[in-house]
């Protein structure tokens, strides 16, 4: 059974599901187990009925502590656990682009700060989305697209999903920008003041992050181990996260 990939929300733009890929051993990833989304602060009235009917148990927030205390968090409901796991990196403003470097260059190297000063965020991202007790899991960071894409990114291949699909998969973001980055200017202009350009979501990018992980650690396998995911937890994401 598929199911459309795109949820589509009033108040959310780029809420998505990351079943149906091919992975490992010919076995597709489940749908309705792991979604992606930006942030769910904003849901309220039938969309939070909508997200209800989901069956979502476990809300993994990938967002630092201002974010969430200036923005606020998916609303409480009896059943629903909420993480707030924080992926610490260099902050962007810092890190301007230099002249004539390819833009999706920059943003892999962002990615790949991500999985160096944000272990401990993707590792527990990882262990909780490894729990089949904790699905159906969605998690989202401020627009899904980064802290977001690099934990589905990471989720996907040790499912055993080809970079090229992972690639497609993050670059889907980029339909749902143009909603988000209007009502972002309407909201809270500070956040899109000369940011424009991170909100591209180039192929290039997430292509460029998967070959440069596995060039410093061997393997997105060898990766995880590295920051403390036990290869029981992958073995037991692959379990409740493929089809039989």
């Amino acid at each position: 059974m598929t199911h459309p990939r795109t949820l589509t929300f009033s108040t959310n733009y780029n809420f998505r599901d990351v079943g149906g890929y091919a992975g490992s051993d010919g076995r597709a990833v489940r749908w309705r187990r792991l979604f992606r989304s930006d942030s769910l602060h904003r849901l309220k009235g039938d969309d939070l009925q909508t997200f209800g009917e989901l069956g979502v148990r476990t809300v993994i927030d990938l967002r630092r502590v201002h974010e969430v205390e200036r923005h606020g968090r998916v609303p409480e409901a009896d059943g629903l656990a909420y993480h707030n796991l924080v992926i610490e990196h260099v902050d962007w403003e810092s890190v301007p682009e230099p002249a004539g470097l390819p833009h999706e260059r920059w943003l892999a190297d962002r990615y790949l700060n991500f999985a160096e000063d944000g272990r401990a965020g993707l590792a527990a991202a990882l262990k909780l989305i490894a729990d089949p007790q904790a699905a159906p899991v969605v998690v989202h960071c401020m627009a899904g697209k980064d802290r977001t894409g690099v934990v589905c990114a990471l989720t996907l291949a040790l499912l055993g999903v080809s970079d090229g699909d992972i690639a497609d998969d993050y670059a889907l973001t980029e339909a749902s920008m143009a909603s988000l980055t209007t009502y972002l200017q309407r909201t809270s202009p500070d956040v899109m003041h000369d940011k424009y350009h991170m909100f591209n979501c180039p192929k290039d990018a997430m292509l460029l992050f998967l070959a440069d992980l596995r060039a410093r650690h061997g393997s997105v396998g060898a990766y995880v181990r590295d920051i403390g995911v036990t290869p029981e937890q992958v073995a037991a994401l692959r379990d409740h996260l493929l089809e039989d």
